[in-house]
């Protein structure tokens, strides 16, 4: 059995770029480099670097001859992914219906492990325009040894397969690249394709615009933000916490805000490039509770990015040299009670460290000296910040009473938003944008190409409007320290400061602060007029303004 929604929304046909409406041509761009570090991208990648960007318009339609893909769902579910794969079986059969498509299940594990299935229309079918991964599947195993590229070629041959897509974030495109160098290299004859999925938002450039599921995501976030918001405007007499997705960017933050207006959000490349210590955004939002209480309004509502606390630089500090100290032979030969470990961990820490860490509520305090990954590093994400940050402002608020200086309530509540919106129903712009990265990931494939990644561009005009192509993923590369090593990775995009969209938010922020200029986004909107159902984020619009 199927929802009434879900069967109402299979009918529903995604719209497709002109250029991918009917035969194509290629036009190339110049030869490309990395943003960073070209030589040694280039040594490391010399059989994929430097191709051109290339964009495809209408043209001839030729005939093809038949040809096997196989498909990964690489990584955290975000919405679209099953359009995606919808797109690139419609785009295989059109270029010749006697053309499979195999689906690796739970991810790169499936192709080591030979685990697979054929992708037919009567599955397909199931699945267009719907949410989450569960078509096949996915997982975090990463495709990076050579036991694992000739494991795979192995099933692919045996299938007879041209071409493999990747779809994933950053580091499942770092990935894709490197198995595409490999196959190149060895002269394999299959091509690798990526493209760009993470509601993170942190996996976009000049090329990519924005990857699936943020479009989604931000709008499910924002629906429940704007519910909380209503009822805290109806209720007056809590404060809410609210921790969003996004543990390197902030990009869901700030989306989220663009469309909420809340009283506070934080975002935390700001608190990094301004050097903000804990107590410095723990009166940043006091004030606002100040500023309200004296308006007669003890409620509100702040933001705050999953991340946060990594940014902090004292923070980021303190975590860095608990890391040293909990990862020294001593520190795992002995075996200390509670209180003997705390008291160890601050004999060993430096005078600045041991200020912050005496400044943090007992309990993370004790988290931070405590709790230690498999690795031996402080479990960072288990700290719940959005707590942390309510229960120092209370702090603060209980120190200004004692001065004369604040007289209100401060009732708090706190939430986390990050499953809820991972695996909803995509948006019309993300059924749409997605549906498109598959179609044209099946023309990359048809043109010969390998070590790209599927770029629609163009995505604020009329879907028809849209423009299709493919982007070098080593243009996007640089080399970054990851556990210990050089590597080389897709490099993540942060909020810009100077971009419009941090800009925008910035010249409103203190408007906010003080009144209550709530905006309530309501559910997503699949069926009525383009300006309420078709809409990309806040984001996006100020970015190509």
């Amino acid at each position: 059995m199927i929802s009434n929604l879900q069967k109402e929304r299979a009918n529903y046909q995604p719209k497709l770029p002109k250029g991918l409406q009917g035969g194509i041509e290629v036009k190339e761009g110049a030869a490309t480099q990395s943003v960073a570090d070209q030589e040694q991208i280039k040594s490391l990648f010399p059989h994929t670097y430097g191709m051109p960007v290339i964009e495809f318009q209408a043209g001839e339609v030729k005939s093809c001859d038949a040809f096997n893909v196989g498909v990964i769902l690489s990584g955290g579910q975000a919405p679209g992914g099953h359009n995606v794969i919808s797109g690139l079986f419609d785009g295989v059969k059109s270029l010749n219906p006697d053309s499979k498509l195999y689906g690796f299940l739970m991810g790169p594990k499936g192709l080591v492990d030979h685990d697979y299935i054929e992708l037919t229309s009567d599955i397909i079918d199931n699945y267009r325009n719907t949410g989450g991964f569960d078509i096949i599947g996915s997982g975090r195993t990463k495709l990076e040894e050579v036991e694992q590229f000739e494991s795979g070629i192995k099933i692919l041959r045996e299938l007879n397969i041209k071409a493999l897509v990747i779809i994933g974030g950053d580091d499942s495109n770092t990935n894709a690249c490197v198995l595409a160098e490999y196959y190149a290299a060895k002269n394999y004859g299959v091509q690798v394709i990526g493209c760009p999925k993470t509601i993170d938002g942190d996996l976009k450039n000049e090329q990519i615009e924005t990857s699936f599921g943020f479009d989604t995501a931000c709008k499910t976030y924002s629906e429940l933000i704007g519910n909380i918001q209503r009822d805290c405007n109806s209720s007056r007499k809590y404060w809410h916490f609210i921790k969003l997705m996004g543990r390197s960017a902030s990009h869901i933050a700030l989306e989220c805000a663009l469309q909420c207006q809340p009283n506070v959000c934080l975002i935390s490349e700001e608190v990094e490039k301004k050097n903000l210590s804990l107590d410095d955004i723990v009166k940043m939002i006091a004030d606002s509770v100040v500023a309200r209480a004296n308006n007669g309004n003890n409620y509100g509502t702040v933001l705050i990015p999953e991340g946060l606390i990594e940014f902090i630089p004292t923070i980021k500090k303190l975590i860095a040299e608990l890391n040293d100290i909990l990862s020294t032979e001593e520190a795992r030969r002995h075996s200390r009670s509670r209180e003997e470990q705390i008291d160890y961990v601050k004999s060993q820490l430096s005078n600045e460290g041991l200020l912050v860490f005496d400044s943090l509520p007992e309990d993370v305090a004790l988290q931070l000296a405590l709790d230690r990954d498999p690795h031996g590093n402080v479990q960072v994400s288990l700290i719940e910040t959005e707590k942390l940050l309510s229960r120092m402002v209370a702090r603060k608020l209980n120190e200004l009473r004692r001065e004369g200086k604040y007289n209100g309530k401060f009732t708090t509540l706190h939430h986390f938003f990050g499953y809820e919106g991972r695996c909803a129903a995509p948006s019309n712009y993300d059924a749409d944008y997605c549906y498109s990265l598959g179609f044209n990931a099946s023309r990359l494939i048809a043109t010969g190409k390998t070590g790209y990644m599927s770029i629609i561009k163009n995505t604020t005009a009329p879907a028809a409007e849209w423009i299709a192509g493919g982007v070098p993923i080593t243009m996007m590369m640089n080399i970054e320290k990851r556990n210990g090593a050089l590597k080389p990775v897709i490099r993540k995009a942060l909020v810009e400061l100077e971009g419009e969209p941090f800009k925008y938010f910035a010249s409103k922020r203190d408007e906010w602060a003080k009144d209550t200029c709530y905006l309530y986004p309501g559910p997503i909107q699949y069926w009525g007029p383009s300006a309420v159902c078709d809409l990309p984020t806040k984001t996006l619009a100020l970015e190509k303004k």
